[in-house]
Protein backbone atom coordinates (compact mmCIF):
# COMPACT_ATOMS: atom_id res chain seq x y z
CA UNK A 1 0.00 0.00 0.00
CA UNK A 2 1.31 3.44 -0.88
CA UNK A 3 0.80 6.68 0.95
CA UNK A 4 -0.97 9.35 -1.03
CA UNK A 5 -1.18 13.07 -0.27
CA UNK A 6 -3.32 13.66 2.78
CA UNK A 7 -3.23 10.04 3.92
CA UNK A 8 -1.21 7.92 6.31
CA UNK A 9 0.10 4.40 5.85
CA UNK A 10 -1.22 1.74 8.29
CA UNK A 11 1.92 -0.40 8.07
CA UNK A 12 3.58 -1.63 11.24
CA UNK A 13 7.21 -2.53 11.82
CA UNK A 14 9.52 -3.88 14.45
CA UNK A 15 10.24 -1.67 17.42
CA UNK A 16 10.38 -1.42 21.15
CA UNK A 17 7.48 -2.35 23.40
CA UNK A 18 5.77 0.66 24.91
CA UNK A 19 4.25 0.74 28.37
CA UNK A 20 0.51 0.91 28.93
CA UNK A 21 0.20 4.66 28.45
CA UNK A 22 -2.20 6.63 26.21
CA UNK A 23 -0.61 8.17 23.14
CA UNK A 24 -3.12 10.95 22.53
CA UNK A 25 -4.78 9.43 19.48
CA UNK A 26 -7.29 12.24 19.07
CA UNK A 27 -10.18 9.79 19.32
CA UNK A 28 -12.27 8.67 22.24
CA UNK A 29 -15.21 6.74 23.62
CA UNK A 30 -17.74 8.12 21.12
CA UNK A 31 -15.56 7.89 18.00
CA UNK A 32 -16.87 5.60 15.26
CA UNK A 33 -15.11 3.09 13.05
CA UNK A 34 -15.66 5.31 10.04
CA UNK A 35 -14.11 8.29 11.82
CA UNK A 36 -10.90 6.51 12.87
CA UNK A 37 -10.32 5.40 9.26
CA UNK A 38 -10.47 8.88 7.73
CA UNK A 39 -7.20 9.82 6.08
CA UNK A 40 -5.74 6.30 6.23
CA UNK A 41 -5.02 4.59 2.92
CA UNK A 42 -6.18 0.97 3.20
CA UNK A 43 -7.26 0.52 -0.41
CA UNK A 44 -6.29 -2.90 -1.73
CA UNK A 45 -5.36 -4.28 1.68
CA UNK A 46 -6.86 -7.53 2.98
CA UNK A 47 -8.37 -8.15 6.41
CA UNK A 48 -9.79 -11.29 7.96
CA UNK A 49 -12.51 -10.48 10.51
CA UNK A 50 -13.97 -13.30 12.59
CA UNK A 51 -17.47 -12.46 13.78
CA UNK A 52 -17.60 -9.94 10.95
CA UNK A 53 -21.28 -10.38 10.20
CA UNK A 54 -22.92 -9.52 13.53
CA UNK A 55 -22.82 -6.74 16.10
CA UNK A 56 -19.63 -4.71 16.21
CA UNK A 57 -18.03 -7.22 13.82
CA UNK A 58 -20.51 -6.25 11.11
CA UNK A 59 -19.73 -2.57 11.66
CA UNK A 60 -16.02 -3.39 11.45
CA UNK A 61 -16.55 -5.15 8.13
CA UNK A 62 -18.66 -2.28 6.85
CA UNK A 63 -16.10 0.39 7.75
CA UNK A 64 -13.11 -1.50 6.33
CA UNK A 65 -14.85 -2.45 3.09
CA UNK A 66 -16.22 1.05 2.58
CA UNK A 67 -12.66 2.37 2.99
CA UNK A 68 -11.42 0.08 0.24
CA UNK A 69 -10.24 -3.08 2.00
CA UNK A 70 -10.92 -6.63 0.87
CA UNK A 71 -12.55 -8.23 3.91
CA UNK A 72 -12.82 -11.98 4.41
CA UNK A 73 -15.40 -13.05 6.98
CA UNK A 74 -15.09 -16.64 8.26
CA UNK A 75 -18.49 -17.66 9.59
CA UNK A 76 -20.07 -20.59 11.41
CA UNK A 77 -23.33 -19.71 9.64
CA UNK A 78 -22.15 -18.67 6.15
CA UNK A 79 -25.62 -18.27 4.63
CA UNK A 80 -26.63 -15.88 7.40
CA UNK A 81 -23.30 -14.06 7.04
CA UNK A 82 -23.71 -13.57 3.29
CA UNK A 83 -27.13 -12.06 3.83
CA UNK A 84 -25.81 -9.73 6.55
CA UNK A 85 -22.91 -8.36 4.47
CA UNK A 86 -24.82 -7.92 1.21
CA UNK A 87 -24.05 -4.50 -0.26
CA UNK A 88 -21.06 -3.73 1.94
CA UNK A 89 -18.13 -2.23 0.08
CA UNK A 90 -20.34 -0.70 -2.60
CA UNK A 91 -19.25 2.90 -1.98
CA UNK A 92 -16.85 2.83 -4.90
CA UNK A 93 -13.57 2.69 -2.94
CA UNK A 94 -12.76 -0.76 -4.30
CA UNK A 95 -13.52 -2.69 -1.13
CA UNK A 96 -15.21 -6.07 -1.08
CA UNK A 97 -16.53 -8.66 1.36
CA UNK A 98 -16.15 -12.41 1.02
CA UNK A 99 -17.67 -15.03 3.32
CA UNK A 100 -16.15 -18.44 4.00
CA UNK A 101 -17.25 -21.27 6.29
CA UNK A 102 -15.39 -21.73 9.59
CA UNK A 103 -16.40 -22.89 13.06
CA UNK A 104 -14.02 -21.75 15.80
CA UNK A 105 -15.14 -24.65 18.00
CA UNK A 106 -13.78 -27.15 15.46
CA UNK A 107 -10.01 -26.84 15.09
CA UNK A 108 -10.00 -29.01 11.96
CA UNK A 109 -12.46 -26.56 10.45
CA UNK A 110 -10.27 -23.62 11.46
CA UNK A 111 -7.26 -25.32 9.89
CA UNK A 112 -9.17 -26.00 6.67
CA UNK A 113 -10.18 -22.34 6.34
CA UNK A 114 -6.66 -21.07 7.03
CA UNK A 115 -4.99 -23.55 4.68
CA UNK A 116 -7.41 -22.65 1.89
CA UNK A 117 -6.62 -18.97 2.39
CA UNK A 118 -2.87 -19.63 2.34
CA UNK A 119 -3.17 -21.80 -0.77
CA UNK A 120 -5.05 -18.98 -2.56
CA UNK A 121 -1.77 -17.05 -2.62
CA UNK A 122 -3.26 -13.95 -1.00
CA UNK A 123 -1.59 -11.94 1.73
CA UNK A 124 -3.39 -10.79 4.87
CA UNK A 125 -2.60 -7.37 6.30
CA UNK A 126 -4.86 -7.47 9.35
CA UNK A 127 -6.50 -10.26 11.34
CA UNK A 128 -9.24 -9.12 13.72
CA UNK A 129 -10.25 -11.88 16.11
CA UNK A 130 -13.69 -10.62 17.05
CA UNK A 131 -15.94 -13.68 17.17
CA UNK A 132 -16.83 -15.10 20.53
CA UNK A 133 -19.39 -16.33 23.00
CA UNK A 134 -20.24 -14.82 26.37
CA UNK A 135 -21.59 -16.16 29.64
CA UNK A 136 -23.09 -19.20 27.95
CA UNK A 137 -24.31 -22.40 29.63
CA UNK A 138 -21.59 -24.90 30.41
CA UNK A 139 -20.36 -26.76 27.35
CA UNK A 140 -17.38 -28.81 26.26
CA UNK A 141 -15.37 -28.74 23.02
CA UNK A 142 -12.93 -31.26 21.60
CA UNK A 143 -11.36 -33.42 24.31
CA UNK A 144 -13.35 -31.72 27.07
CA UNK A 145 -12.13 -28.12 26.92
CA UNK A 146 -14.41 -25.50 28.47
CA UNK A 147 -16.32 -23.97 25.58
CA UNK A 148 -15.67 -20.24 26.11
CA UNK A 149 -11.91 -20.73 26.45
CA UNK A 150 -11.88 -23.06 23.43
CA UNK A 151 -13.89 -20.81 21.12
CA UNK A 152 -12.71 -17.38 22.25
CA UNK A 153 -9.03 -18.26 22.64
CA UNK A 154 -7.93 -21.63 21.24
CA UNK A 155 -9.83 -21.28 17.96
CA UNK A 156 -8.18 -17.93 17.31
CA UNK A 157 -4.79 -19.24 18.45
CA UNK A 158 -4.95 -21.94 15.78
CA UNK A 159 -6.30 -19.53 13.15
CA UNK A 160 -3.45 -17.03 13.53
CA UNK A 161 -0.79 -19.75 13.64
CA UNK A 162 -2.18 -21.46 10.54
CA UNK A 163 -2.39 -18.14 8.68
CA UNK A 164 1.28 -17.34 9.35
CA UNK A 165 2.49 -18.15 5.79
CA UNK A 166 0.02 -15.61 4.41
CA UNK A 167 1.14 -12.70 6.57
CA UNK A 168 2.14 -9.66 4.54
CA UNK A 169 5.78 -8.88 3.91
CA UNK A 170 4.88 -5.26 4.65
CA UNK A 171 3.73 -6.19 8.14
CA UNK A 172 0.55 -7.73 9.55
CA UNK A 173 -1.46 -6.55 12.52
CA UNK A 174 -3.29 -9.06 14.68
CA UNK A 175 -6.07 -7.63 16.83
CA UNK A 176 -7.46 -9.68 19.70
CA UNK A 177 -10.87 -8.46 20.85
CA UNK A 178 -10.95 -8.91 24.61
CA UNK A 179 -13.20 -7.21 27.16
CA UNK A 180 -13.18 -5.43 30.49
CA UNK A 181 -14.53 -8.77 31.68
CA UNK A 182 -10.92 -9.98 31.80
CA UNK A 183 -10.95 -8.44 35.29
CA UNK A 184 -13.24 -11.29 36.38
CA UNK A 185 -10.53 -13.94 36.21
CA UNK A 186 -6.86 -14.60 35.49
CA UNK A 187 -5.93 -17.91 33.88
CA UNK A 188 -7.05 -20.62 36.29
CA UNK A 189 -3.97 -22.81 36.02
CA UNK A 190 -5.21 -25.20 38.70
CA UNK A 191 -8.59 -25.76 36.99
CA UNK A 192 -8.86 -24.11 33.55
CA UNK A 193 -11.75 -26.38 32.50
CA UNK A 194 -13.93 -25.69 35.57
CA UNK A 195 -13.97 -29.28 36.69
CA UNK A 196 -14.71 -28.13 40.24
CA UNK A 197 -17.82 -26.17 39.26
CA UNK A 198 -18.77 -23.90 36.38
CA UNK A 199 -19.26 -20.15 36.64
CA UNK A 200 -20.30 -18.59 33.32
CA UNK A 201 -18.84 -15.16 34.07
CA UNK A 202 -15.57 -16.43 35.48
CA UNK A 203 -15.19 -18.68 32.44
CA UNK A 204 -15.83 -15.72 30.14
CA UNK A 205 -13.35 -13.62 32.10
CA UNK A 206 -10.64 -16.29 31.81
CA UNK A 207 -11.14 -16.44 28.03
CA UNK A 208 -10.87 -12.67 27.76
CA UNK A 209 -7.68 -12.65 29.81
CA UNK A 210 -6.38 -15.26 27.39
CA UNK A 211 -7.16 -12.89 24.50
CA UNK A 212 -4.95 -10.21 26.06
CA UNK A 213 -2.09 -12.56 26.92
CA UNK A 214 -2.20 -14.02 23.40
CA UNK A 215 -1.49 -10.58 21.91
CA UNK A 216 1.29 -9.90 24.42
CA UNK A 217 3.26 -13.02 23.52
CA UNK A 218 2.49 -13.04 19.79
CA UNK A 219 3.95 -9.54 19.58
CA UNK A 220 7.03 -10.63 21.53
CA UNK A 221 7.59 -13.63 19.26
CA UNK A 222 6.94 -12.02 15.89
CA UNK A 223 7.53 -8.28 15.98
CA UNK A 224 10.99 -8.63 14.43
CA UNK A 225 9.23 -10.22 11.44
CA UNK A 226 6.86 -7.26 11.13
CA UNK A 227 3.92 -8.81 12.99
CA UNK A 228 2.38 -6.55 15.61
CA UNK A 229 -0.42 -7.58 17.95
CA UNK A 230 -2.88 -5.64 20.10
CA UNK A 231 -5.80 -6.49 22.35
CA UNK A 232 -8.68 -4.29 23.38
CA UNK A 233 -11.91 -3.65 25.23
CA UNK A 234 -14.48 -2.45 22.69
CA UNK A 235 -16.81 -1.02 25.34
CA UNK A 236 -20.26 -2.04 26.48
CA UNK A 237 -22.56 -2.47 23.49
CA UNK A 238 -25.96 -4.13 23.11
CA UNK A 239 -25.38 -6.83 20.47
CA UNK A 240 -26.24 -10.50 19.86
CA UNK A 241 -23.26 -11.35 22.11
CA UNK A 242 -25.77 -11.15 24.98
CA UNK A 243 -27.92 -13.91 23.48
CA UNK A 244 -27.32 -16.24 26.44
CA UNK A 245 -28.26 -13.68 29.10
CA UNK A 246 -31.80 -13.65 30.52
CA UNK A 247 -33.49 -10.26 30.17
CA UNK A 248 -33.99 -10.04 33.93
CA UNK A 249 -30.23 -10.35 34.47
CA UNK A 250 -29.55 -7.43 32.12
CA UNK A 251 -32.32 -5.38 33.75
CA UNK A 252 -30.85 -6.06 37.20
CA UNK A 253 -27.42 -4.99 35.92
CA UNK A 254 -28.89 -1.66 34.77
CA UNK A 255 -28.12 -2.27 31.11
CA UNK A 256 -31.69 -2.23 29.75
CA UNK A 257 -35.23 -1.54 30.91
CA UNK A 258 -38.09 -4.04 31.02
CA UNK A 259 -38.85 -3.37 27.33
CA UNK A 260 -35.29 -4.16 26.28
CA UNK A 261 -34.20 -0.58 25.63
CA UNK A 262 -30.63 0.38 26.53
CA UNK A 263 -30.66 2.75 29.51
CA UNK A 264 -27.02 2.70 30.59
CA UNK A 265 -25.43 5.97 29.41
CA UNK A 266 -22.02 4.33 29.16
CA UNK A 267 -23.15 1.91 26.44
CA UNK A 268 -21.84 2.55 22.94
CA UNK A 269 -23.53 2.16 19.58
CA UNK A 270 -22.22 -0.70 17.39
CA UNK A 271 -20.48 1.91 15.20
CA UNK A 272 -18.67 3.25 18.28
CA UNK A 273 -18.01 -0.24 19.60
CA UNK A 274 -16.23 -1.18 16.37
CA UNK A 275 -13.94 1.84 16.48
CA UNK A 276 -11.20 0.59 18.80
CA UNK A 277 -10.58 -2.63 16.89
CA UNK A 278 -10.53 -0.78 13.57
CA UNK A 279 -8.15 1.79 15.08
CA UNK A 280 -5.87 -0.96 16.41
CA UNK A 281 -5.81 -2.66 13.02
CA UNK A 282 -5.08 0.42 10.92
CA UNK A 283 -3.82 3.43 12.88
CA UNK A 284 -0.46 4.91 11.86
CA UNK A 285 -0.09 6.02 15.49
CA UNK A 286 0.65 2.39 16.36
CA UNK A 287 3.56 1.90 14.00
CA UNK A 288 6.49 0.56 16.03
CA UNK A 289 4.16 -0.35 18.92
CA UNK A 290 2.66 -3.67 19.91
CA UNK A 291 1.69 -6.05 22.67
CA UNK A 292 -0.58 -3.41 24.18
CA UNK A 293 -4.16 -3.37 25.45
CA UNK A 294 -6.38 -0.62 24.04
CA UNK A 295 -9.58 1.09 25.12
CA UNK A 296 -11.64 3.92 23.63
CA UNK A 297 -9.33 4.23 20.60
CA UNK A 298 -6.14 4.70 22.60
CA UNK A 299 -3.70 2.70 24.70
CA UNK A 300 -5.33 1.86 28.03
CA UNK A 301 -3.80 2.62 31.41
CA UNK A 302 -3.27 0.00 34.14
CA UNK A 303 -6.48 -0.79 36.01
CA UNK A 304 -5.41 0.97 39.21
CA UNK A 305 -5.22 4.27 37.32
CA UNK A 306 -8.37 3.94 35.21
CA UNK A 307 -11.22 6.39 35.71
CA UNK A 308 -14.76 5.11 35.01
CA UNK A 309 -16.24 4.33 32.57
CA UNK A 310 -12.77 3.20 31.43
CA UNK A 311 -11.62 0.02 33.12
CA UNK A 312 -7.92 -0.22 32.22
CA UNK A 313 -6.00 -3.48 32.06
CA UNK A 314 -5.24 -5.90 34.89
CA UNK A 315 -1.57 -6.53 35.63
CA UNK A 316 -1.94 -10.29 35.24
CA UNK A 317 -3.37 -9.87 31.73
CA UNK A 318 -0.24 -8.16 30.39
CA UNK A 319 2.32 -10.13 32.39
CA UNK A 320 4.95 -11.48 29.96
CA UNK A 321 5.55 -14.60 32.03
CA UNK A 322 1.86 -15.45 32.09
CA UNK A 323 1.67 -14.75 28.35
CA UNK A 324 4.55 -17.11 27.60
CA UNK A 325 3.03 -19.80 29.81
CA UNK A 326 -0.35 -19.51 28.10
CA UNK A 327 1.27 -19.69 24.65
CA UNK A 328 3.11 -22.90 25.58
CA UNK A 329 -0.09 -24.35 27.09
CA UNK A 330 -2.10 -23.48 23.97
CA UNK A 331 0.53 -24.92 21.65
CA UNK A 332 0.58 -28.15 23.66
CA UNK A 333 -3.22 -28.44 23.57
CA UNK A 334 -3.57 -27.72 19.85
CA UNK A 335 -0.31 -29.07 18.45
CA UNK A 336 0.24 -25.80 16.58
CA UNK A 337 3.07 -23.29 17.01
CA UNK A 338 4.15 -21.44 13.85
CA UNK A 339 6.06 -18.59 15.50
CA UNK A 340 8.91 -20.46 17.22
Amino acid sequence: MTTTPGTSDMRGSAGTVRRQEPIGSGFGMRSTAEEVLRGIDVVGRTAIVTGGYSGIGLETTRALADAGMRVVVPARRPAEAREAVTGLGDRGAGGSVEVAAMDLADLDDVTAFAEAFVESGRRVDAVINGAGIMACPEGRVGPGWERQFAVNHLGHFVLVNRLRPAFSEDGTRVVSVSSAAHHRSPIRWDDPWFGDGYDKWEAYGQSKTANVLFAVHLDALARDAGVRAFSLHPGAIATPLQRHLPREEMVAAGWIDEEGRVINPDFKTPEQGAATQVWAATSPHLVDLGGLYCEDCDIAVPADRAEPPAAGVADYAVDPGQAERLWAFSAELTGVDAFR
